[in-house]
């Protein structure tokens, strides 16, 4: 695998509808802890990658269809990254997946608020493949924000993908910041203490089902940023 172009090529070909590179030298404001070389010191490149989540499950008025789909969507990931690593093997590059969801170590009981080992949407933004919009969510100009993100760290130099300098937001739109029913969105953090109580909830028969997901379905660039 000679260079970047190798690399990205090799992980759309596996089933990821997109892919970049950042250098773990422009993670300079990554918080202590979180940083890629934190999570392992010979980290050189990140690969980014994600697919995209089919159908209009996010147009559902049951929550169970969205439910299952985040899942599998995560699941989904998490093996594209093992099998990528098994690939990167082969070619002797060194690399560590990251989890495209759950485990991570950080939780404040207090706030409610967990973090993940890497952010994997600050990741993305770094490695070209969309902007942040007002919700937090990174934002494709294709895709939207119905996508999954993925990643892995390389011991190796790639060439990095610019950031993209398209915008993702219209001008003066607050619609998932409006329209959130819990008021836990500011712009720029989501309160996950108001949050999550109801994005992931517990019903009586222990099943975890996530009924709040307004964010993503009402943003006029859901499924790709319009003209």
């Amino acid at each position: 695998m000679k260079n970047s172009e190798d690399l990205k090529k090799l992980v759309v070909s596996m089933g990821a509808d997109l892919c970049g590179v950042a250098s773990s030298q422009s993670f300079s404001e990554a918080p202590s802890g979180f940083h890629p070389r934190d999570i392992w010191s010979e980290t050189r490149s990140v690969l980014v990658f994600a697919i995209r989540m089919p159908g209009n499950t996010e147009r559902a008025e049951s929550p169970v269809p969205y439910t299952l789909l985040n899942g599998m969507m995560a699941a989904e990931v998490d093996r594209m990254s093992l099998e990528i690593s098994r690939k990167l093997d082969r070619a002797s590059i060194g690399n560590v997946m990251i989890p495209s969801d759950d485990p991570y170590e950080s939780w404040n009981p207090v706030e409610m608020r967990g973090e993940a080992i890497l952010s994997l949407r600050h990741a993305a933004l770094l490695a070209g493949l969309g902007r942040l919009g007002r919700s937090g969510l990174l934002i494709n100009k294709k895709l939207g924000n119905m996508i999954q993100l993925g990643a892995i760290l390389l011991d190796r130099v790639f060439e990095p993908d610019p950031i993209a300098e398209y915008e993702v937001c219209p001008e003066k739109c607050s619609i998932c910041i409006d329209e959130c029913p819990v008021s836990a969105l500011g712009g720029k953090s989501t309160i996950q203490k108001l949050c999550r109580p109801l994005s992931v909830s517990r019903n009586s028969k222990d099943f975890v089902i996530k009924k709040c997901w307004r964010c993503r379905n009402l943003c006029p660039s859901c499924r790709g940023v319009r003209n």
